[in-house]
């Protein structure tokens, strides 16, 4: 039996789009609500957390230590985590320290977390380092990998296809940004352990198709076997697009902006400008190009990260 710990609001509503719908002029679109778990302001790294705080804890940790971007949602929730639990945080956050604390980066700091900043080179060394600084330290750190994209990290969204089952909701389509990997592993095993008779497609934020469906499927197995379960995925499977990502991770675009404000302006749903706004302007171009046939339904799975829409005044956003 995997261990878990309630961290999140679950079950996350899922709500009618009409206004997008109409807007759009294609499918019926529905919203999965993952940015109101609640936890440091929300967002899906929640659902993973569950199952690696549980496990950090069943093996007497007092601190967790994880990376990411400056403005990682991932890391707001793990700071946000270790403070719940009482337990210390270090953050490995990847360029220079901007001085500033907004978005993100203001509710690590409000959580209580250290941040360590290296160029994104040293990510992987820097985290190592700092791990085992901590444990020499005796500070028994704990070790959460980059999205919490494990095979433990994935458990979270498997449970997300079981609660999206007992709300009764069969979309043709499930539709949701894509990075490192661990929440789309978890839908497509949930997805079979369930199954579900729809198509689950990852908008890719930052990856090459290839690259993420090799990862995907990996972590597909990786997490069947940890519940005594032989998955054999081919790469192939794995439905990704790539094709809203080339301008680079977190490099705003204009139909990003567009995605952004049609989401707030129609139906008062906001979005983050790097991991959900892409998201939606893949979804947004992939209805106006005929992808999805009118009679579908469409499930766009909120990912979270709406703090980083406060990190810069993106005048762009307002039309300025």
């Amino acid at each position: 039996m995997i261990k878990r710990i309630s961290l999140a609001h679950l079950p996350t509503p899922i709500e009618n789009l009409p206004g997008l719908t109409r807007l759009l002029g294609g499918p019926q679109l529905f919203i999965k609500r993952d940015d109101l778990t609640g936890l440091g302001m929300g967002g899906n790294k929640t659902r993973k957390l569950e199952f690696l705080a549980a496990d950090a804890l069943d093996k007497g940790a007092r601190m967790l230590i994880s990376t990411g971007a400056p403005q990682s949602n991932h890391c707001r929730q793990v700071a946000a985590a270790a403070a719940r639990l009482g337990l210390g945080c270090l953050l490995v956050l990847t360029g220079d320290d901007p001085g500033t604390r907004q978005g993100n980066l203001l509710l690590d700091a409000l959580s209580g977390a250290q941040l360590v900043f290296v160029p994104k080179t040293r990510r992987d060394a820097a985290l190592q380092e700092e791990f085992q600084h901590a444990q020499a330290e005796g500070k028994a750190p704990y070790l959460i990998p980059y999205g919490g994209s494990n095979a433990l990290g994935a458990q979270g969204y498997a449970q997300a296809m079981r609660e999206l089952a007992e709300q009764k909701c069969k979309p043709d389509w499930i539709v949701f940004a894509s990075s490192s990997g661990g929440t789309q592993a978890g839908l497509v095993l949930g997805g079979k352990q369930t199954g579900f008779p729809g198509r689950i497609l990852g908008i890719s934020v930052d990856e090459p198709a290839q690259t993420l469906q090799q990862r995907v499927a990996a972590l597909v197995e990786e997490a069947a076997a940890l519940n005594a379960e032989k998955l054999s995925v081919a790469p192939e499977e794995i439905l990704v697009n790539d094709s809203y990502c080339a301008a680079g991770y977190g490099v705003l675009q204009p139909t990003e902006i567009e995605a952004i404000r049609s989401f707030a302006r129609a139906d008062g749903i906001l979005l983050d400008p790097v991991y959900t706004g892409r998201a939606a302007a893949g979804l947004v171009d992939l209805i106006r190009t005929g992808f999805f046939r009118r009679d579908e339904t469409v499930l766009f799975w909120h990912t979270g990260g709406t703090p980083a829409l406060f990190a810069e005044p993106y005048a762009g956003l307002l039309g300025a």
